[in-house]
């Protein structure tokens, strides 16, 4: 694993956890986004693009032409990886409630934890099940 990996896992953490869910400022796709940006990868299609509400993000999703979170994040370029494999500053994807979403996305922290908004707060899990995963 990368240095620059662990750095971004770490800034997730840092800038995330216990806070409460907030649609467009503290939601799943801004955490994965804050991974990326500091791991060195861009996220070309949303460079200025914002959302406040659950409805306002399901819109943005489609009219970027994707149809949930995994194809965004297959859009990035990234190898998905299984998630057993997945290190700290991977993308790991749980399933969801809401199944519009195709899952919810979370930041590896390592030793099989990831931190992610679940029940409305960021915090660290160990994820029983999983969507699928990315290699950053």
């Amino acid at each position: 694993m990368s240095t620059r990996k662990a750095k971004a896992a770490q800034a997730c953490f840092d800038r995330f956890a216990g806070k409460a869910r907030r649609e467009g400022a503290n939601d799943c796709a801004r955490l994965t986004c804050h991974a990326l940006h500091h791991a060195g990868v861009a996220v070309p299609f949303l460079k200025g693009k914002r959302w406040n509400s659950e409805a306002s993000g399901f819109r943005l999703l489609r009219s970027l032409a994707f149809a949930n979170l995994i194809e965004a994040v297959d859009a990035v370029g990234l190898e998905r990886i299984a998630p057993a494999r997945a290190v700290a500053g991977d993308i790991v994807a749980l399933p969801c409630e809401d199944e519009r979403w195709g899952c919810a996305l979370t930041v590896a922290l390592g030793n099989g934890r990831v931190i992610g908004f679940l029940d409305g707060r960021a915090q660290v899990v160990r994820p029983l099940a999983f969507v699928t995963a990315w290699r950053v």
